[in-house]
């Protein structure tokens, strides 16, 4: 079999909150137990569900998210995650045809699955329904033409005459049942303030909760048939997407020489769970050694360390533990006073800061930041209103923001990004070699910024020797 042929299913929803992450994550789970090699994928820019997937599959999960690395990047970034993959099974976002506001389908699960070629499994909550099910199915089946909704799970089924009856109604709507689940609250997943606990902070009841999610799906679903039906896609014309292909012509970036190979440090752990898997894959391609190192436990940065990525996460939750680790944010501090690169998203941007709620941080940054009751959230496009560590001046990028902190500025940072839609607006800060900012950005989109990155910090080490 070709890697354009790797079979592969899309597990989608009416709307949110029918069951797409347990279903999604238990067959995965469910398929990997019984040895099959299973990539994990999921539409759209949420870096917590993937984390699920992962711990379910033993591969990193993987985005699919047309906003922010354009349409004609989904399929090659599916294959080069797919690589090697008996199946991959790729989980939704929102509803079925849901996608980023005012674009039409751009970023909804419905054009993911047609880019793919894949068939759609549709899961639908069952609880408050009976013969309605058939109708909404139908509705979904020929909104799109181009969408091939070839079966349905139904979730949180009652008892066995509710089965019984929506069975029943399924039968003269054309699409098959391939699964059937009861109401069972065993196997779920925490939520707090922006979602799903991220698996990095509960890792033993995790394994616990995928282990329950695939003995449901075994029970309830019909695996023979949807690994066939997985099995029935045709092959797809792109060639996987490569990092090293990608870097080469970017912004006429060179990678750094084997003997100025920097180090950059990434930090990881509870409290920095927000990632995408292909910027690692971007640093290493553009000549850095990538270390790992989590901010709740280590003292140090990585001995060596030329150059420091600070992803998204939850510091306001961790706080306490970031503030009390003193000489950890007195090296970050250091590092960024002697100019060696710091990208900081959301997360990362807090504690660069002074504080958050009064609880002391790296101080890197002139700001405060406090949490507060609104969510911030949505796509954006930006342009970098000035040459940083990170972008060219008039770089133009498409992020999404997810936040529910503010931060409260002082003087002596330039603004990062100039935000064009869907407002205008200045965000983020530029001090020296610090790119700090809200704005989460998949760098796949843009692989100059992970050269741009390594350059300057293959610049530090070498002037350093």
């Amino acid at each position: 079999m070709s890697g354009g042929a790797v079979p592969r299913l899309v597990i989608a929803a009416p709307a949110s909150g029918a069951g797409k992450t347990t279903v999604a994550t238990g067959l995965m789970a469910a398929f990997a137990e019984a040895g099959l090699a299973v990539s994990p994928h999921k539409v759209g820019p949420d870096y917590i569900d993937p984390g699920y997937h992962s711990l379910a599959t033993g591969r990193p999960g993987r985005n699919l998210d047309a906003f922010l690395c354009g349409t004609d990047r989904i399929a090659p970034l599916f294959l080069h995650g797919a690589a090697g993959a008996d199946l991959a099974v790729v989980e939704g976002v929102m509803g079925l045809f849901d996608g980023a506001s005012d674009r039409g389908e751009l970023s909804s699960t419905a054009q993911v699955a047609k880019v793919l070629r894949a068939p759609v499994v549709l899961v639908v909550d069952a609880s408050s329904q009976s013969r309605s099910v058939a109708a909404l199915v139908h509705g979904f089946a020929s909104w799109d033409p181009e969408v091939r909704l070839a079966g349905v799970i139904l979730n949180k089924v009652g008892s066995d005459r509710h089965e019984q009856l929506l069975r029943e109604a399924m039968d003269s709507s054309g699409v098959p049942v391939l699964g059937a689940l009861r109401r069972d609250g065993r196997a779920g997943t925490p939520s707090r303030h922006l979602g799903l606990v991220p698996v990095a902070e509960r890792r033993a009841e995790a394994l616990e909760s995928v282990s329950e999610l695939a003995a449901r799906i075994r029970e309830g679903c019909d695996l023979p048939a949807l690994l066939a039906l997985a099995r029935s896609v045709p092959e797809l014309p792109d060639a996987p997407w490569d990092p090293a292909a990608e870097l080469a012509p970017a912004a006429g970036q060179s990678t750094a020489a084997p003997s100025a190979r920097p180090l950059i440090a990434v930090a990881g752990g509870a409290a920095f769970t927000f990632s995408y898997a292909e910027h690692a894959e971007l640093l290493a391609v553009a000549g850095a050694e990538v270390v790992p190192f989590d901010p709740l436990r280590d003292e140090r940065l990585p001995p060596g360390t030329q150059g420091l990525v600070i992803g998204g996460g939850f510091p306001e939750v961790y706080a306490p533990e970031l503030s009390a680790n003193a000489p950890l944010r007195a090296a970050v501090a250091e590092l960024a006073a002697s100019g060696a690169p710091v990208s900081a998203e959301c997360a990362g941007l807090l504690y660069l800061s002074r504080s958050i709620d009064g609880k002391p941080m790296c101080g890197v940054l002139p700001a405060e930041a406090r949490m507060t009751e609104r969510l911030t959230l949505g796509y954006r496009e930006a342009v970098a209103l000035g040459d940083n560590v990170l972008a060219a001046a008039g770089t133009r990028v498409r992020g999404h923001e997810f936040h529910r902190t503010v931060l409260e500025p002082g003087a002596g940072a330039d603004p990062a990004w100039g935000l064009t839609h869907p407002e205008r607006r200045v965000e983020g800060f530029v001090a020296g070699g610090v790119h700090a900012s809200y704005l989460h950005v998949h760098w796949a989109a843009e692989p100059a910024l992970a050269g741009r990155l390594v350059a300057s910090a293959a610049r530090i080490a070498a002037a350093r020797g």
